[in-house]
């Protein structure tokens, strides 16, 4: 290994000292949405990037391509198994190496400082050392398939509102305690070879320009020796990013990069050392991921072939929490009649939106995993109950419709088949289609209705648009954005208009679309979409066929959800409460049936206040293309339901400590300093709803013995080995968890964690390393890590506020 890294480093200053001034530049900017340029000359193909926390959409933001989609970054965290993340690392440089994809933009590192931040989903956890060890072995799992991995969004990137511009005030105690510290244990445990720099400020310092975090922290004190690439149009300045520590401006073809940074060079306010250098990391990264010719890759040999869709299946069965159990409800056994109620049983919210969106080949919804695994004497019988969607869904049903894409003088440049009234392109068009060649798109076609009545009709989009319904013109005009230019683009705004049809009688439609460019989004992008709902859909009606299906039912499984319109990428969320009429759903469901279970399929906390009342609560998060065949194993016991929170669940929204996510005048305030999560949480009156690490699983475990022996060598302080016992009645897997407090600072923080598994009866042991930075805090005046006292506690238990062991250790020293 040291040979071929010898050699890897001697072909890229060969390759390096092969190009001028203006090739160096050149390579620094995007030539594209996703990719960088070849450079022939020296033996450099083109470097081409992926959004990726859960799948690799690859460069296409389309379904022509479908990609394998795994559970949410959360859900990832909830099983608490660095080896399964790995696993799942592995597993997405498989799909990367199809997709010819060399760097994947994630995981993202950021923490769950408030439960109303809007990319909640696609974060870890509250909690610094999980979310670390998580992304550590994701990581390790893309590079072990020879593509790059890109933790983000570096750093303080917590919330969503005003994203692009606000400074985050933080404490230098906080910053390198919690939201450093994942990147930095990412960086010492897996050596990623990129990393990606925020949109948002820190004290005053925009991430892309930020030398003291990017170029002294990143780089001088941890080692970083990859490329730092910026968040898409997150550089705004060349010098300030030069100077600053950015090697990548993404995306092209307009970049502070390119020529203005050879601009920049040769009127002396850029040196030309510093293009030398970030030409260096970008071919090192190259060389890496095999793109530059003659240098010895970091993967000699393609891994084992994994089957993508089990272990979709594997992460969702482990990531599922059981909240609550009430009479051993759970699992279902033998039963005559299952209602399954709400309408994301049938069509489950599989991920979330945004970067993090993929195209899966299929999604095995909750009503299809179920009657996949029940036999013929067990009945499902399906009601909606309550629809949660804000916006009206795309139209599907009864039409039939196709896209035709021209360009001008009404020249045709493409047609495609249009199975759901939806456009969604980003970065580039279809049929190859260059961007400004494309004027009109225009989906056209026919709709035979199902039902005589007044049928809504919905336009989600912005620009002129043109919609007609046989002879009929509902509307010729244009819809103007507001605010965040990429939420508009990600959650357009929408139109609606009533037509009266009648049903069995075809009708035609167009709307047509004149394609518009926005000076505040320097991206090329596609997306609006053509909305349909039935007549006469009473919400009424709606619950109270859902309560009769249950009332006649042995048990009743509903299924509640967020929706893309309150949890997404590029806002914040108002609420931790479900949409719609699906409290009220519960709660009716519940009282026509004492055996109801609830399926939470959230990417983040909501408020639940039928929690008391209903027998049993499952959380599956987002839980992937697989989540209904996963979800039907735990209702059924085919598997356990072994998932513990990795963030502390509100009982109450006013409750939650941190609620703040709107900056004032572009500032915001990490007033709560550390205390965020469970830390925030053991310093008030009131308790949450569920604490961190919570989860109960299918059987019982008895926590026989916790000794500790101390052997302070390197960053560890010594171990911990714990010894758990089976009790119950079925095979399970535990998740041990161990809390350090000591004397000066009595909060509990985590410490170490093992997941281990036993048969009924039997015992598990495990020896858990104690880092030493789990004792540690920030000192601010000496910008050193000390250890505050030497006396602690180990505190081993099944969640932070359920502790079973503890564990004195003495005699440490700073």
């Amino acid at each position: 290994m040291a040979n071929h890294r010898a050699d890897r480093e001697a072909v890229v200053e060969k390759a390096l000292a092969a190009m001028d001034l203006d090739a160096r530049c050149r390579l620094l900017a995007g030539q594209d949405m996703w990719s960088l340029p070849a450079i022939p000359e020296i033996g450099l193909t083109s470097l081409v990037m992926s959004d990726g926390p859960i799948g690799v959409r690859g460069v296409h933001w389309s379904p022509e391509d479908p990609s394998i989609a795994l559970p949410s970054p959360t859900a990832l965290a909830a099983t608490w198994d660095p080896t399964l993340a790995r696993r799942a690392g592995q597993l997405l440089a498989q799909e990367a190496r199809r997709k010819g994809v060399h760097m994947l933009l994630a995981p993202t590192l950021n923490l769950h400082r408030s439960p109303l931040g809007g990319r909640h989903f696609e974060c870890y956890s509250e909690d610094p050392l999980l979310t670390g060890a998580i992304g550590a072995a994701y990581v390790t799992g893309v590079q072990e398939g020879g593509v790059a991995a890109t933790p983000k969004h570096f750093v303080a990137n917590d919330s969503e509102t005003d994203r692009f511009t606000v400074d985050v005030r933080v404490s230098q105690r906080a910053l390198h305690e919690l939201y450093l510290a994942p990147f930095e244990t990412v960086v010492e445990q897996a050596v990623p070879w990129a990393l990606m720099a925020a949109y948002n400020s820190v004290n005053g310092v925009t991430m892309t320009e930020h030398s003291a975090l990017q170029n002294e922290i990143l780089r001088a004190r941890w080692g970083f020796d990859g490329a730092i690439v910026s968040d898409w149009t997150a550089a705004r300045n060349t010098v300030g990013a030069a100077v600053g520590g950015l090697d990548i401006a993404m995306p092209g073809p307009q970049s502070v990069f390119g020529g203005a940074l050879a601009e920049a060079v040769r009127a002396g306010r850029v040196p030309a050392e510093t293009v030398e250098q970030m030409t260096r990391h970008v071919l090192r990264l190259a060389a890496r991921v095999g793109a530059l010719a003659g240098a010895p890759p970091e993967l000699a040999t393609v891994p084992a072939t994994i089957n993508g869709d089990a272990l979709a299946r594997e992460i969702a069965q482990r990531s599922i929490v059981l909240l609550r159990n009430e009479s051993s409800v759970l699992p279902l056994g033998k039963v005559r009649r299952i209602a399954l109620v709400g309408q994301t049983a049938d069509q489950p919210r599989a991920l979330g939106g945004g970067s993090a969106q993929v195209f899966p080949p299929h999604t095995v919804s909750p009503l299809e995993g179920l009657r996949a695994v029940l036999d013929a004497d067990t009945e499902v019988v399906y009601a909606v109950g309550a629809d949660p969607r804000v916006k009206i869904p795309a139209a599907k049903e009864g039409f039939d419709l196709r896209v035709q894409l021209y360009g001008a003088g009404d020249r045709l440049l493409g047609v495609h088949p249009l199975p759901e009234a939806t456009i969604e392109w980003i970065g580039e068009f279809p049929d190859g289609i260059a961007v400004g060649e494309l004027h009109r798109v225009v989906v056209t076609g026919t709709f035979t209705p199902r039902a005589t009545g007044t049928h809504t009709l919905a336009i989600a989009g912005i620009g002129p648009f043109r919609l007609t319904v046989g002879d009929v013109t509902c509307f010729d005009d244009t819809i103007v954005p507001q605010g965040d230019p990429l939420a508009a683009f990600l959650h357009p705004p929408e139109t609606l208009f009533e037509v009266e049809l009648t049903a069995q009688q075809q009708v035609s439609i167009s709307l047509t679309h004149t394609v518009t460019t926005l000076p505040e989004m320097p991206i090329a992008f596609e997306k609006f979409s053509l909305g349909h709902q039935e007549p006469n859909i009473d919400p009424e009606a709606l619950i109270e066929e859902a309560v009769a299906a249950a009332a006649a039912a042995d048990v009743a499984v509903v299924v509640v959800a967020t929706t893309p319109e309150v949890e997404s990428e590029s806002f914040d969320r108002t609420s931790l409460s479900l949409p719609g009429r699906q409290d009220e759903l519960v709660a009716r469901v519940a009282a026509a049936n004492p055996r109801t279970v609830v399926v939470v399929n959230t990417g983040s906390p909501v408020h639940m206040p039928w929690a008391e009342n209903v027998a049993a609560i499952l959380l599956t998060w987002f839980p992937g293309q697989e989540g209904g065949a996963a979800l039907a194993d735990v209702l059924m016991g085919l598997a356990e339901p072994s998932g513990r929170l990795p963030t502390t669940w509100p009982a109450h929204q006013d409750d939650a400590p941190v609620l703040n996510v709107t900056p004032t005048d572009g500032a915001l305030a990490y007033e709560e300093d550390i205390y965020i999560g469970y830390l925030a949480w053991q310093r008030l009156s009131t308790a949450p709803a569920y604490w961190f690490g919570h989860g109960i699983g299918y059987t019982t475990w008895e926590y026989e013995s916790a000794a500790f022996a101390p052997a302070p060598v390197g960053g560890v302080l010594g171990t911990l080995t714990v010894r758990v016992r089976n009790t119950g009645d079925r095979p399970g897997r535990e998740t041990i968890q161990t809390y350090i407090a000591h004397s000066s600072q009595p909060e509990r923080r985590l410490a170490a964690f093992a997941v281990v598994e036993a048969e009924p009866g039997e015992t598990a042991e495990v020896a858990i390393p104690i880092p030493r930075r789990a004792a540690e805090s920030w000192d601010e005046t000496t910008e050193t890590w000390v250890l505050p006292a030497t006396a602690y506690d180990l505190l081993t238990g099944r969640s932070v506020a359920d502790i079973r062991l503890t564990t004195a250790i003495r005699g440490l020293h700073a």
